[in-house]
C-alpha cells in the first residue's frame, strides 16, 4: 500500500466518535481529521476552555465541524464516572472511543484516587472510561477502541504488582514505561474478550512526536531536545497511526500501528509489533483482575471472556 494519509480514511458521517485529550497534540490532530471526515466527535478535555479553544481552531480549519466537549479528568474515577455517566446520556452509540489522552515522566505525584500519575491516568482512567462506555459500542457494527501507546513501554522492566504505585522508590521514566506496557496488556486483552462481537480493540503509537507531552522529561532529556528534534515529527503525522487504526477499513482487533521510518519513530502509519512482555497472556489477565479491583470497574460478560 502506498503512504497512508487522512486522505485515506473513509467518509466518517453519522458516525460518532469520543477522543480524550482532544485539546492538544495527538488528540486535537485526532479529532479534526475525524470532524473533517464528517464524524460527530466528542471532545472529551480536563480543562473545558482549553477545549472551546481546540474546537475554535477546528472550526477553523473545518467550518462544518461536528463538534461536542465533554469534561473528563482521567485522574480522578469520579469525573470518569460523571463524564461517561453524560456521554451514555446523549449517545445511545459510540463507534469510535479514542483513548489518547495521557501524561509522560512528571515529577511524583498521585492522581485524587491515590494512584501514581502516570498509571492512573494513563491505564486506569482509561480502562475505567471503556469499561463504563463499552455497552454503547457493542451494538455498533465496526466500532472501535483504539488506545494510543508508545515506544516507551520498552522502557518497561514489567508491571511491578508488589508496588503498582511506585511508593518505595520512584522512576519517572520507568513508571511511564510501565503505563504504556499497561495500554498494550488492555488492549490485548480486551480484544480477546470482544472475540465474536461488533467491536474490536487496537492499538497504536506516535513515534517521536513534537508536542506538550514531553515538557516534564528530567532536565538531562530537556537540553537534549533541540539535538533531538530532527528525529521528531509534528503532531499530525504522529496522529496517523492512531487514526489509521480508528478507521482503516483492513485494520483487525488486536493490531498495533506505528510510523514506518526507522526506529518507528517517524513516518506513515504501518502494523508493527510490541515487546514480549506485552503478548503474555498471564501478565494480561493478572493487570485486568487487578484494574477491576482498583477502579470498581467490572466489564460485561463477553462471549470472548476467558473463563
Amino acid at each position: 500500500m502506498t503512504n497512508w494519509t487522512t486522505a485515506n480514511i473513509p467518509d466518517q458521517s453519522g458516525r460518532t466518535a469520543v477522543v480524550t485529550g482532544a485539546n492538544t497534540g495527538l488528540g486535537l490532530e485526532t479529532a479534526k481529521a475525524l470532524a473533517a471526515k464528517g464524524a460527530h466527535v466528542v471532545l472529551a478535555v480536563r480543562n473545558l476552555d482549553k477545549g472551546a479553544a481546540a474546537a475554535e481552531w477546528i472550526s477553523r480549519s473545518v467550518p462544518a465541524a461536528d463538534l461536542e466537549l465533554q469534561r473528563l479528568d482521567l485522574g480522578s474515577l469520579a469525573s470518569v464516572r460523571d463524564a461517561a455517566d453524560e456521554i451514555r446520556a446523549k449517545h445511545d452509540a459510540i463507534d469510535l472511543l479514542i483513548n489518547n489522552a495521557g501524561v509522560m515522566t512528571p515529577p511524583k505525584e498521585t492522581t485524587a484516587d491515590g494512584f501514581e500519575l502516570q498509571f492512573g491516568t494513563n491505564h486506569l482512567g482509561h480502562f475505567a472510561l471503556t469499561g463504563l462506555l463499552l455497552d454503547r459500542l457493542l451494538p455498533v457494527a465496526g466500532s472501535r477502541i483504539v488506545t494510543v501507546g508508545s515506544i516507551g513501554h520498552r522502557f518497561s522492566r514489567g508491571i511491578r504488582f508488589d508496588d503498582l504505585q511506585w511508593e518505595r522508590r520512584y522512576n519517572r521514566l520507568q513508571a511511564y514505561g510501565q503505563s504504556k506496557l499497561a495500554n498494550l496488556l488492555f488492549t490485548y486483552e480486551l480484544q480477546r474478550r470482544l472475540i465474536g462481537q461488533r467491536t474490536s480493540a487496537l492499538a497504536a503509537h506516535p513515534g517521536g512526536s513534537d508536542t506538550e507531552l514531553a515538557r516534564h522529561l528530567p532536565n538531562a532529556f530537556q537540553r537534549a531536545v533541540p539535538l533531538l528534534r530532527p528525529l521528531f515529527q509534528e503532531a499530525a503525522m504522529g496522529a496517523l497511526p492512531t487514526l489509521r487504526a480508528a478507521t482503516d477499513p483492513s485494520a483487525l482487533g488486536g493490531q498495533y500501528y506505528g510510523p514506518d521510518g526507522l526506529g518507528e519513530q517517524k513516518g506513515h502509519p504501518k502494523l508493527v509489533t510490541s515487546n514480549e512482555r506485552s503478548y503474555d497472556l498471564e501478565l494480561q489477565r493478572r493487570l485486568w483482575a487487578v484494574s477491576e479491583e482498583l477502579t470498581g470497574v467490572t466489564y460485561p460478560v463477553l462471549e470472548g471472556s476467558p473463563a
